[in-house]
C-alpha cells in the first residue's frame, strides 16, 4: 500500500514541476526574444560596417572607445566576457545581477564586434539572459535558491539562442557552474527554457546552418586517430587558456590609460588585417564553417586567434571567449588532419567540440552539442575525444570563477574543506619501517646488560 506521506511527496513534486514548467517557458521565451533581437541587430551592424570598404578600419579604435565608455557610464559590472561574471554572481552574490548590465552589454558588444574586435557572442548573450531573469526573480520576490534556478534558465536559453543546440545549451548552463557535479533539480527548467528560446529564435529569423560533415563508420583505426587527436586538442586548450590569461594579466598591469591600450590594440588588429589575415578578426563563426567544410586553414590561425582574443578583451573590448574558442578548436582539428593526411572536416568538428569540453570543463554538454549539430554517428567519437581533452586540460578554465567540486584525479585532495579552490596533491603515507640496530648499538646494549648483571 502507498502511504499518505508518499502521496504527499508526489503532490509536492508534481506541483513543483508544473510551476517550473510555466516559469521556464516564460523565461526561455523572453530571453530568446531578447537575444534574437540582439543578434539580429549585431548582424546588421557588422554588415553595415563591412559595406564601408576601407573606411571600416577607422571604426575599430572608435569601437573600442565606445565599448569602454558604454560600460563605464551605464554599468561597470558589464566589463569582461560575460559568462564568468554570471557564474561569479550565482556563486557569490545570490544570483543578483543589476538590470543595467543588459543595455551596457548590448552596446559594448556591438561597439566591439561590428568593426572587427575578436570576441564572441555567447558571453554577452549569457549576461543579458541572466540579467533579465535575475530582474524577473527579484520582481517576483523569489528566495535565493529559486532565483538561482531562474538565472540558470536564462543562461541556458541564451546559449541555446547562440548555438542552436537546445539540449546541449541547457546542459552547458548547468554543467558550467560546478566542475564535476550537476544539480539535477535545475536540469528540467533549463531544458524547457532552452527549447522555448530555440523556438522563439527560429521563428524570428535566426538560422543555424552548418556545413555537412562526413562521419566515418565506427572502427578501431578511426578511434585510434581520435584518441591521438584528443591529446593534440588538449595541448591546444592549454595553450589557449594560458595565452589568454597571461596576455590579459600583462596588459591590464601596464600603468597606462585604458584609452591608450585601446589604441594600441586597434593598431595590432589593423596590422593583422593588413597582412592578409582579416578572417581572424571578429567572432570566428565564418572561419568555423570554413573548417567544417574541409577548407585548410593556415597553420598559425589557431594560435594567433588566442592572442587576438586576449588583446581585445584586455584593451576595453567586450564580448565572450567561447565563440572564438570554437574557431581555435576547429582550426586545430584542421591542422591535425592536414599534418596526418586525414579528413579535415571531420577532425575540425571534433576539435570544435573538444575545446568546449577542455577549455571550460563541460564534457557532457560538448558531446550533446556534437550530436545535435553533426548527428548521432558523431557520439562515440565525440565522447572519447571530449572526455580525454577534459581530463588532460587539468584544473585550467577560461572561466576562473568555476568551482571544482570533484577533482579530475584521485591524487588530488582539498587542503581546506571550505575552500573549493584549494586542491593539492595528496601526500602519500610513508609506511613505518623498523630498521635493524647497528652492530655498535647492539654491542653497547650487550655490554650494558653484562654490567647490570
Amino acid at each position: 500500500m502507498i502511504s499518505v506521506q508518499e502521496i504527499k511527496n508526489e503532490e509536492i513534486i508534481l506541483s513543483d514541476v508544473i510551476k517550473w514548467l510555466f516559469l521556464s517557458i516564460f523565461a526561455g521565451s523572453l530571453t530568446g526574444g531578447v537575444i534574437a533581437a540582439f543578434l539580429l541587430v549585431l548582424q546588421n551592424s557588422i554588415q553595415w560596417v563591412d559595406s564601408l570598404a576601407q573606411w571600416k578600419y577607422v571604426l575599430l579604435p572608435v569601437g573600442f572607445i565606445g565599448s569602454i565608455y558604454s560600460i563605464q557610464l551605464i554599468s561597470p559590472q558589464a566589463e569582461g566576457h560575460g559568462t564568468d561574471k554570471v557564474i561569479s554572481a550565482i556563486h557569490y552574490r545570490a544570483a543578483r545581477i543589476p538590470f543595467s548590465v543588459v543595455p551596457a552589454k548590448i552596446l559594448s558588444t556591438i561597439f566591439t564586434l561590428a568593426p572587427g574586435g575578436v570576441v564572441g557572442t555567447e558571453g554577452p548573450s549569457v549576461q543579458i539572459g541572466a540579467g533579465f531573469t535575475s530582474a524577473l526573480a527579484i520582481l517576483m520576490k523569489f528566495p535565493e535558491k529559486e532565483r538561482k534556478k531562474l538565472v540558470v534558465c536564462g543562461v541556458s536559453a541564451a546559449l541555446s539562442a547562440v548555438l542552436g543546440a537546445p539540449i546541449g545549451g541547457a546542459v552547458f548552463g548547468v554543467e558550467v557552474l560546478f566542475v564535476g557535479e550537476i544539480f539535477y533539480p535545475v536540469l528540467l527548467p533549463a531544458v524547457i527554457s532552452s527549447i522555448s528560446s530555440y523556438f522563439v529564435c527560429t521563428s524570428l529569423g535566426l538560422h543555424y546552418d552548418l556545413p555537412y560533415v562526413v562521419i566515418p563508420a565506427l572502427s578501431v583505426q578511426t578511434m585510434g586517430w581520435c584518441i591521438l587527436a584528443a591529446v593534440f586538442f588538449s595541448l591546444i586548450c592549454i595553450y589557449h587558456i594560458e595565452t589568454v590569461r597571461f596576455i590579459c594579466e600583462k596588459i591590464r598591469s601596464m600603468k597606462i590609460p585604458l584609452l591608450v591600450k585601446a589604441m594600441i590594440a586597434s593598431g595590432i588588429l589593423l596590422t593583422v588585417s593588413s597582412l592578409g589575415m582579416e578572417n581572424l578578426l571578429g567572432t570566428g563563426e565564418e572561419g568555423v564553417k570554413s573548417c567544417l567544410s574541409g577548407q585548410v586553414q593556415p597553420w598559425y590561425s589557431c594560435l594567433l586567434k588566442s592572442v587576438l582574443l586576449a588583446i581585445t578583451l584586455s584593451a576595453g573590448g567586450s564580448g565572450g571567449v567561447l565563440t572564438p574558442t570554437f574557431y581555435v578548436g576547429a582550426a586545430g582539428g584542421s591542422l591535425f588532419a592536414t599534418i596526418l593526411g586525414l579528413d579535415n572536416g571531420f577532425f575540425a568538428a571534433l576539435g570544435f567540440v573538444a575545446c568546449i569540453a577542455g577549455a571550460v570543463n563541460t564534457p557532457l554538454a560538448a558531446v550533446l552539442i556534437a550530436v545535435e549539430m553533426f548527428g548521432c554517428d558523431m557520439a562515440p567519437y565525440a565522447g572519447v575525444v571530449c572526455i580525454i581533452c577534459y581530463m588532460l586540460t587539468g584544473l585550467r578554465s577560461l572561466y576562473p570563477t568555476q568551482i571544482l567540486i570533484q577533482p579530475k584525479s584521485d591524487a588530488l585532495v582539498l587542503a581546506e574543506p571550505q575552500n573549493k579552490r584549494s586542491w593539492k596533491v595528496k601526500q602519500k603515507k610513508v609506511p613505518y619501517k623498523r630498521f635493524p640496530l647497528s652492530r655498535k648499538r647492539v654491542a653497547f646494549k650487550s655490554s650494558r646488560r653484562h654490567l647490570t648483571e
